[in-house]
């Protein structure tokens, strides 16, 4: 409850409540929510569809702001909203689950409800959702790096790599040879808090869609419950910090969270795709099974060997009439299509 907790106490502007299913008085399924507001535009404008279907979807929303009720982490992606305890039923348990959202959200002055992000090994219990009215979804898949226990330094890594890969990740960290990179403590977080919020809003205008902006008071309330497993490495050039990466030791694997830069130094300094390479060496070096790179830029991450692993999400609108109308546009959205690179020897 700690990662959660750090995520709440510092996003204030962000309702969050906690789903326990219970079974003979023990929890036996947890659910996280957030209530967040949302530009219907902001939406809208991510979604592969004609300019007349979009005019369509934001007068049904009046050109306003929706509030949307998200069951799952809004700000990571993966499977980390849902829970359901081992030996129990699981599409049962789920389903109360479902159930007790639903309960939630008649209570509460929403417009949609967005239950988010499971892979496909859940889809056999989560794709009871469509007998509450909701719409599936694929979304951009999360990238992962599987490291090999052989590789135990990012040389050893390189060297699987075929010759092209090889010299693209030596070249990253060639040309970002000029920045001095730092692990931070919790008093470098503090420190440089309004530098790493401005980096990180910096990579949030350039993203596609972005739900909500993290208030960065959340690292320094997760560097002080999980101390070295939550990582935030600041890059400097010249006495300036133009770069971040974030990370948390997830168990076996090694979770990427949200990165920041100067995007005017970033092309001369080669600042993400030193910041990808770093990932890699705090995979190997954490003794890591895999490296989660999250969504977006996935064709980049690809040439460093991570392979897509498919998410899917559902959505409804809380009132019947307008949901009917959403759902074929809702089944209907493309994610990116990428090349998929395939650096290994």
């Amino acid at each position: 409850m700690d990662f959660l907790r750090a995520f709440e106490i510092a996003n204030s502007d962000i309702e969050f409540n906690y789903i326990f299913i219970l079974k003979n008085e023990k929890a036996v399924a947890f659910a996280n929510t957030q209530i967040v507001t949302i530009g219907i535009e902001t939406i809208t404008q991510n979604i592969k569809m004609s300019n007349k279907i979009k005019r369509i979807v934001n007068n049904m929303f009046c050109n306003n702001q929706i509030r949307v009720l998200f069951c799952g982490n809004v700000f990571l992606s993966g499977e980390y909203g849902t829970f359901l305890k081992e030996g129990e039923p699981k599409i049962e348990t789920f389903n109360a689950i479902a159930k007790a959202v639903k309960k939630l959200y008649k209570c509460k002055r929403l417009h949609t409800i967005f239950i988010k992000d499971f892979e496909e090994k859940s889809l056999y219990i989560t794709d009871h959702l469509t007998s509450f009215d909701y719409a599936s979804m694929q979304v951009e898949p999360n990238m992962i790096i599987n490291l090999q226990t052989s590789w135990l330094s990012f040389e050893d890594y390189t060297n699987q790599l075929k010759s092209k890969y090889r010299v693209k990740a030596n070249r990253a960290d060639a040309k970002s040879e000029a920045l001095k990179a730092i692990i931070f403590t919790k008093s470098d977080i503090k420190n440089y808090k309004e530098q790493l919020q401005e980096l990180y809003q910096n990579t949030i205008d350039n993203a596609d869609f972005n739900a909500q902006i993290l208030n960065l008071d959340t690292y320094i309330n997760l560097k002080n419950s999980f101390k070295d497993q939550f990582i935030v490495k600041g890059y400097f050039f010249n006495e300036k910090l133009v770069g971040f990466l974030s990370a948390m030791q997830n168990g076996k694997n090694l979770d990427a969270h949200f990165i920041g830069i100067d995007y005017s130094k970033n092309k001369e300094l080669a600042i993400y795709p030193r910041i990808l390479n770093d990932y890699v060496r705090l995979g190997i070096s954490t003794k890591s099974n895999q490296i989660n790179l999250g969504r977006t830029a996935s064709e980049i991450k690809s040439t460093l060997g991570a392979v897509p692993k498919t998410l899917t999400c559902y959505c409804k609108h809380k009132r019947y009439l307008p949901n009917k109308i959403l759902k074929p546009f809702i089944k209907n959205v493309k994610i990116k299509s990428f090349k998929q690179h395939q650096p290994f020897k």
